[in-house]
């Protein structure tokens, strides 16, 4: 008897104890990815108000995701995870102290993200930057958890030993393991291939095939870990081309993963999904948080809601994450600027329109091409021979990173002008901060190779070999050969006017080029990347060749032992002082040519014979070679099945 009454209780209770399983629990995830240091709001970053509300129209700012994420957690009486999927460094002036402060991870933890991982510039200021990062914000305040997975470190070098020990101490872990719940959730971080192909100041840490170390990481969580939920934040990216869309990729690749947290790319979409595989991203910036609720029970994850909430003045900000940011701004006033006679609001030029970044010829990025050529002849223009002259300045749309805006009043502080080109670190002793500017002579066949990025590299990898230029000016036919479709080159500039060059191989002179250390070291990997279609070789002014591109720094001071880097950011900040004020007002006025196009980069679409071949390189004979020989084959063949059909008829 005593048992059939155990019996029934059992069977009363079970369905008490099983619906809160079947029904699912519930877990919310706020999500952001590529913040790129955007502490303040924008742009300009002189409107922004934080603490006010109805007056301004930027957007993002920390302290307005401070207060969203502070308000999500009060809503939800459920768990609450926060986390970011990588290149939250570089982009604005508060990353000119990251080695030293690491504000960026230590307002994250104030914030309350629990998990991040790293991007692809995390690793710009090198192996030995990046622990220093790390390392930084380990003894000032702390730092989120930090997943890494697929980061494989040299054997041979010992460049990458101070970030190895970093890893190896725990600061970063190949994966971790939360419970939430009753739930045990597992993360683990990757960086895609696309963010790896732009890393080259991460060497000598290479990093694994994604797909491998997922598999990897997603057994080692379910079979050992036993993880109930498997969380992937993937610094790889969306695309709508499915053949680019490297985390779509990955969730059909790998099984067991419930939710991929993507980054990299910068993209603005709602919920994907492949196969059982949850796939989201939020824009960048801090333009955007997203916010998913899900539910976990025996029968998986299900996705209850999703959304995406923008980050404007519609958010007041939260107080301490502001005061912590102004404090910040002022040790990047006294340290970083106060010694270059600048300030971090510091008016430096008016505009009376917007400056931006497109994927084609435009304003902004003629500027700051131009600002490059100006700033390299203004310090090291030679000894008077015009041919030392810089006389192509080159940029690329992977560099330029914001725009310019002229906001509530047209003004240009130091500090929304250095978002434009933030990026890099430089190869001096104290490796300062901000990609240093090379010069080098190349011929003007070699100035075809380097625009025929734009016109057939750019179109395969994407917009950061988009190409923006001064001192020089080309058309091409995008119907022609792939490699082969500049048809003219001019040299010279607006005010002087342009004048072709025989771009031949038989032509060789030397053309001096300005650029930044970043676009110079994809020489090498456009080379091989073309099968030496499109290698381009650095020279001196004598013609020999420039095998390390370090040594084409350009040097402010020859007077001075050592290398007195002259940087990318700086060439834009006083090409932008150097303007006339055309209005009296005491301040420098952007020049109205900069208000549209300047015709620097012409299509010439044609599929007439004659467009298509004229100045033909080998690339385009070998083509038509080949074409013919196609063609000659095919007719052999279509005239040998016609006598043999013809045959047959005749014996019927």
């Amino acid at each position: 008897m005593r048992f059939i009454c155990c019996f029934c209780l059992i069977l009363f209770l079970l369905p008490i104890a099983c619906p809160l399983n079947a029904a699912g629990k519930a877990i919310t995830i706020v999500h952001s990815n590529d913040l790129h240091s955007h502490l303040l709001g924008f742009s300009p970053n002189i409107d922004y108000t934080p603490l006010e509300t109805g007056n301004d129209t930027t957007v993002g700012g920390w302290a307005r995701i401070a207060t969203v994420i502070r308000r999500i957690k009060q809503e939800r009486a459920n768990p609450v995870l926060v986390v970011d999927a990588g290149d939250f460094l570089m982009g604005s002036l508060f990353h000119m102290l990251s080695r030293e402060e690491s504000f960026e991870l230590r307002l994250m933890k104030e914030m309350g993200y629990d998990v991040v991982t790293l991007g692809n510039h995390e690793f710009d200021l090198k192996p030995v930057g990046l622990a220093r990062i790390l390392l930084a914000a380990h003894r000032q305040g702390g730092l989120p958890a930090v997943v890494f997975s697929n980061a494989v470190f040299s054997a041979e070098s010992s460049v990458d030993d101070e970030l190895e020990k970093v890893f190896a101490e725990g600061l970063v872990t190949s994966y971790m393991i939360m419970e939430k719940e009753g739930a045990r959730i597992g993360f683990f971080g990757l960086m895609g291939k696309d963010a790896a192909g732009v890393s080259p100041f991460a060497a000598p840490v290479r990093f694994e095939a994604p797909v491998t170390t997922a598999k990897r990481m997603v057994k080692k969580l379910r079979e050992e870990e036993k993880a109930d939920i498997v969380i992937c934040l993937s610094h790889s990216g969306l695309s709508d081309d499915a053949k680019e869309s490297e985390d779509e990729i990955l969730a059909k690749a790998v099984d067991g993963i419930d939710i991929i947290i993507s980054g990299h790319t910068h993209t603005k979409t709602d919920v994907r999904k492949a196969g059982d595989t949850i796939i989201v991203q939020s824009w960048c910036y801090g333009k955007q948080l997203g916010v998913m609720d899900i539910t976990w029970s025996n029968e998986g994850v299900c996705l209850e809601n999703y959304r995406r909430i923008d980050i404007d003045d519609s958010i007041t900000g939260d107080t301490r994450i502001t005061a912590m940011i102004d404090d910040f701004e002022s040790r990047i006033n006294t340290e970083i600027l106060a010694g270059k006679g600048l300030a971090f609001r510091k008016i430096i030029a008016h505009t009376g329109f917007d400056l931006k970044i497109i994927e084609d010829e435009c304003n902004l990025g003629n500027l700051i091409a131009d600002s490059i050529r100006w700033y390299v002849n203004e310090h090291d223009s030679g000894s008077g021979d015009p041919a030392e002259r810089a006389g192509i300045g080159v940029a690329s749309n992977g560099v330029i990173r914001d725009d310019i805006v002229n906001g509530s009043t047209g003004d240009i502080a130091v500090c929304d002008a250095f978002r434009a080109v933030p990026l890099g670190v430089g190869f001096d002793e104290e490796s300062s901060m901000g990609y240093p500017l090379v010069s080098f002579y190349i011929y003007p066949c070699e100035v075809k190779k380097a625009l025929e990025i734009l016109t057939s590299i750019y179109p395969i990898k994407g917009s950061d070999y988009y190409l923006q230029v001064s001192g020089v000016r080309f058309a091409y036919n995008p119907n022609r050969m792939i490699f082969d479709r500049v048809t003219e080159i001019w040299l010279g500039d607006e005010e002087s006017g342009y004048s072709p060059i025989d771009y031949s191989g038989s032509n060789k002179r030397l053309i001096r080029v300005a650029t930044d250390i970043y676009n110079a070291a994809f020489l090498k990997i456009v080379g091989d990347f073309t099968w030496n279609i499109l290698n381009i070789v650095p020279k001196d002014r004598n013609g020999n060749f420039i095998a390390d591109l370090k040594e084409a720094r350009v040097d402010a001071d020859r007077q001075t032992p050592g290398i007195q880097e002259l940087k990318e950011y700086m060439a834009v900040l006083e090409y932008l002082g150097s303007f006339p004020d055309r209005t009296g007002d005491g301040m420098p006025d952007v020049p109205e040519k900069y208000g549209g196009k300047l015709g620097r980069q012409r299509i010439e679409a044609s599929w007439n014979p004659f467009d298509l071949l004229r100045r033909g390189t080998y690339v385009t004979w070998i083509a038509c070679g080949v074409i013919l020989i196609v063609v000659f084959i095919l007719v052999l063949i279509i005239g040998f099945v016609r006598r043999r059909a013809g045959r047959r008829f005749y014996f019927k």
